[in-house]
């Protein structure tokens, strides 16, 4: 019937011959009039817009103001004397200067067996550079221009990279493919990345456009502070790119000025992890604490709750241990503890050297660790619901919690947050069960572990001649 009705209309009236077929099957189907019932869909009022959202404009002005501060890092190799104008450089890479003392960061694999260094500012102006200290653990290098009495030397701003949420926009400045003072813009698009390059993964993700030259460049937020440290591209992938978060970077800084290298701090406690009530971040509960350590002298005790290290929350058990651990011995470092429903506490503790008979971290895990876990370079834990849901793990096993860099664990690619599900064919479903599969490993013995790495089944081998 509906093709008869729509014909006749169409040849009453024409123009209006639809509107108004429309209008009465409205008014049949609710009884009034079509017009006045309300839309099913939602329009903006003209002019209105989002809440705490400015839309943005031109990024000129930020990337005017910021980029002077912003240095191209060059590396020579076997110079001789000094560095001869004209010689080609070894490599190149990016940096950003942190004051008018001359002192600039960069990553650590761009300025890595590097004879000579010079800094490129945007203004022409070049610098013969040093190296003051570096760290392979988190890729980042500490270097200083040798300006001879120059004035005027430009710097950046850094700012807090634990405010950064996800979809935050950020500018990406550095010299890719050796073009100088190169701008790409994105989002955070994660945080917490673990790529397994070291110890202390912890890497902001963005789709800002990150190319070999990058490395070591700054990425600004919209205020034009530093918020990360160009630092790794997916070379298959397109469009992802990664940053050291700028807090580590402030927090390894004095221990590279004072040490040239990493000495890593110790507290001497074990420590669980715990849920927290809102359901995404964790608590770090005090299990024990070395009678003669740091952390007993601060007053610390067992059944104590970690919130923030100098202040800073942390949100799992990792960002603790990494906090800690880039501290250098010797530093005061500030624990805000809760205990009991006692009102919040701030103890004070002394960051001390770890044991001497082995690296240790900063914060040990909990119960005495095995010798099975010295020998091949990780620490495991069980497995329970939050730690499933935070790495994305399918099934039951334990998870690692720390890969020592440069041990078995470490060589054959394991990374801390890896979920261990068997080993030589054995399911294990605790870390109890996990050193009963591993046992005493021998020298020449190969162990062959399958894991999960955020959701992703993989096989390692460990051990073997």
């Amino acid at each position: 019937m509906l093709l008869p009705v729509l014909l006749v209309l169409a040849t009453l009236d024409p123009q209006h011959a639809l509107e108004d077929w429309a209008r009465a099957r409205g008014r049949a189907f609710d009884g009034g009039d079509v017009t006045a019932r309300p839309p099913i869909w939602r329009e903006r009022a003209p002019g209105a817009s989002l809440r705490d959202f400015t839309p943005p404009g031109s990024l000129a002005p930020l990337i005017r103001t910021v980029s002077p501060g912003v240095v191209n890092v060059v590396t020579y190799q076997n110079p001789g004397d000094g560095i001869p104008a004209g010689r080609v450089p070894a490599a190149m890479g990016s940096g950003f200067l942190l004051g008018p003392e001359g002192y600039a960061v960069t990553n650590h694999h761009v300025v890595k067996g590097a004879e000579a260094l010079q800094i490129r500012l945007s203004d022409g102006r070049v610098f013969d550079a040093q190296l003051v200290g570096s760290d392979p653990g988190t890729d980042v290098a500490l270097i200083r221009a040798q300006t001879k009495g120059a004035r005027d030397l430009p710097s950046v701003m850094l700012g807090d990279s634990d405010t950064l949420e996800v979809g935050d926009w950020v500018v990406a400045i550095g010299n890719p493919f050796g073009l100088e003072r190169s701008v790409a813009h994105g989002l955070i698009s994660a945080k917490e990345r673990v790529l397994g390059v070291g110890a202390f993964d912890d890497f902001l993700q963005t789709d800002a456009l990150i190319n070999p030259g990058n490395s070591g460049g700054p990425l600004f937020n919209m205020r034009g502070e530093v918020v990360g440290m160009a630092t790794a591209v997916v070379t298959h992938a397109q469009g992802i790119g990664f940053a050291v978060p700028i807090n580590m970077v402030k927090d390894l800084l004095p221990n590279l000025l004072d040490n040239g290298h990493l000495e890593r701090g110790w507290l001497g406690l074990t420590v669980a992890e715990q849920p927290s009530g809102d359901g995404r971040s964790h608590l770090a509960v005090v299990q024990d604490v070395f009678p003669s350590g740091p952390a007993a002298a601060a007053g610390l005790r067992p059944g104590d709750r970690i919130t923030h290290v100098n202040g800073r929350p942390f949100d799992s058990y990792l960002a603790l241990l990494r906090r800690v651990s880039l501290l250098a011995p010797g530093t005061l470092v500030r624990l805000s503890v809760q205990r009991g429903q006692a009102p919040p506490r701030e103890l004070v503790a002394r960051v001390g050297e770890p044991p001497a008979q082995r690296p240790a971290p900063a914060i040990d895990t909990p119960a005495v660790e095995p010798p099975h876990e010295d020998v091949l370079g990780l620490t495991v834990a069980d497995l329970d619901a939050a730690a499933a849901q935070r790495l994305r793990a399918h099934g039951p096993g334990v998870w690692v919690q720390a890969v020592e860099p440069g041990g078995p664990a470490a060589r054959a690619g394991l990374r801390a947050g890896d979920v261990v599900v068997e080993v030589d064919g054995r399911r294990v479903t605790s870390a109890e069960d996990f050193r009963a599969a591993v046992g005493q490993p021998g020298e020449g013995r190969k162990l062959t572990l399958r894991l999960e790495r955020r959701g992703q089944a993989r096989s390692v081998v460990l051990g073997g001649a």
